[in-house]
């Protein structure tokens, strides 16, 4: 069978490698220096130093879903729409559409699923769906094994995309939970940022692991508002993915944090990075939702004021610290 991927970054290409297990694979780089490289097996702009195996790049979008049986879109937030827009006259109705985006739009504060359904109204919702799990792509890359989730509501596709990406060293699962996953691995990258300050700052693992477990905590009161099951952040695409992200040198929005924990601005931080770190842009809108659910999320506020206010990370761990005393339950409502 053919697919196709959308994207060259580090994750799009990992997982066009993780495809070529069982299909032939065509991935679509913006630029066709890149999309070339990649047909010659490297992709030194985000993959440096991993051969890739064979696989067919192209900068033309038409090219990249001519003829294939699935389409997995790994444009970053920002730019989805956009590409999405050009690609839709390619696109048959039935098409299974994967995600691999993890973010919230700026504007519209639209899950990636959901903005497939917004450019693409015709589009049969059932066979639209997410990948989300602790997925570092060097370390997928290098032969470590891993897992995913893949969230699907039709079960015969979920099974077919699940069948595509299970190799020796990658073992997939599968969910109809589409929004939880979605929203798991979005509000991952904003508490990731936050861990990654933490960190920067010099604090040690007792700060870090009481970060992660309150970050849960904002993540399921957030995503079982939105719709979400509760089950979903207990599982790969929740606390799986947020630990991942959190504890990783090679997560990009822990290395936003950290630059930001060692006093650096965020545009230095930036402008040393390669690949997009989602939470920068996510944080925003995460909040935005927030808000208008009447949702209470202290340490996504907190992130916020250091990327957008200036805000320093000290005064922002003070006020995480200071807040009133209460009980910590187990139900989801005193989470």
């Amino acid at each position: 069978m053919a697919v196709g991927v959308i994207g060259a970054g580090a994750w799009g290409t990992t997982v066009a490698s993780i495809l070529t297990h069982h299909s032939d694979v065509k991935i679509w780089a913006r630029r066709s220096d890149l999309a070339t490289a990649i047909s010659d097996g490297a992709n030194p702009t985000y993959l440096e130093g991993f051969p890739l195996p064979e696989m067919t790049g192209t900068s033309v979008l038409e090219e990249a879903v001519e003829g294939v049986e699935a389409v997995f879109l790994g444009i970053p937030s920002h730019g989805f729409r956009e590409v999405l827009t050009q690609l839709a006259p390619f696109l048959a109705p039935n098409l299974p559409l994967i995600s691999l985006s993890k973010g919230i739009e700026r504007n519209s504060r639209m899950r990636m699923t959901e903005v497939i359904r917004d450019v693409l109204p015709q589009h049969n919702p059932r066979v639209i769906g997410v990948i989300s799990g602790p997925n570092l792509a060097k370390e997928i890359m290098a032969g470590d094994p891993a897992a995913t989730v893949i969230a699907i509501r039709d079960l015969d596709t979920a099974h077919r995309v699940q069948e595509m990406l299970m190799t020796p060293k990658f073992r997939v699962y599968t969910n109809n939970d589409v929004v939880g996953s979605e929203v798991a691995g979005a509000l991952k990258n904003v508490m990731a940022i936050a861990s990654g300050i933490a960190r920067g700052m010099g604090y040690g693992m007792n700060t870090t692991t009481m970060l992660i477990t309150r970050a849960l905590a904002e993540i399921t009161r957030l995503g079982t508002e939105l719709g979400g099951s509760p089950l979903t952040f207990g599982g790969l695409a929740g606390i799986g993915d947020l630990m991942a992200t959190c504890l990783s040198a090679q997560s990009r929005n822990f290395t936003v944090g950290y630059g930001l924990g060692e006093g650096k601005s965020l545009e230095t931080v930036i402008d040393k990075m390669s690949n997009v770190a989602e939470g920068v842009k996510s944080t925003q809108p995460i909040l935005e939702l927030a808000t208008s659910h009447g949702i209470e999320m202290p340490i996504a506020t907190e992130v916020g004021r250091v990327l957008y206010e200036g805000a320093s990370p000290i005064d922002a761990i003070g006020r995480l610290m200071g807040r009133s005393a209460k009980a910590e339950t187990h139900g989801i409502g005193g989470l």
